[in-house]
């Protein structure tokens, strides 16, 4: 697969959810978002609702430029945010990571439609999605087996995630698209 740019922050328009690039501005709303604890117990980074944790994390993420905001249209709220990450064109293999919603809009179809809308374009640069998932996070794998994810064998480790043990769920472009 030949690509000459690949852009990892578009705006995304779904019927309920709004997803666009992260940009500076959206730190109080998002850091009203995250600063629940419960949003972080099941999280390698259990940590991250106190505020200098969620800064840094924040701040990378901004750094990434490959960072989105959700916004709740109805509301018009920020109620989390996620990322691309490590594409690998030779691969044609992309990650979708560091996603957190607001527990406000957990359970409903909201994940669903954000994970949807972020599918739907990395599969116009790539045939394979991965989402690194910490290993004793049983609310995200129950939610990426909900939305299709196939688990990858094995535990794996990486320093930029705290080193914590994780699992690898994958799911592949359609062959209709």
């Amino acid at each position: 697969m030949t690509m000459t740019m690949v852009n990892l922050q578009p705006t995304l328009t779904g019927e309920t959810i709004l997803i666009r690039p992260l940009t500076a501005d959206d730190w109080t709303g998002l850091y009203a978002a995250a600063a629940d604890p419960e949003v972080w117990a099941q999280h390698p980074a259990t940590d991250r609702y106190q505020e200098s944790v969620f800064r840094s994390y924040f701040d990378g993420a901004l750094a990434s430029q490959s960072a989105f905001t959700f916004i709740d249209q109805a509301a018009n709220t920020l109620i989390g945010t996620s990322r691309y990450h490590d594409f690998d064109p030779v691969r044609s293999e992309v990650e979708i990571g560091w996603t957190f919603l607001a527990r406000s809009h957990w359970g409903g179809t909201t994940n669903a439609e954000i994970k949807a809308l972020l599918l739907q374009h990395a599969f116009s640069f790539a045939d394979t999605v991965v989402f690194w998932v910490g290993e004793t996070n049983l609310r995200s794998r129950g939610a990426m087996e909900k939305i299709g994810g196939v688990l990858r064998d094995g535990v794996h480790h990486r320093e930029i995630a705290g080193d914590a043990p994780h699992v690898i769920y994958e799911i592949r472009k359609p062959v209709s698209l």
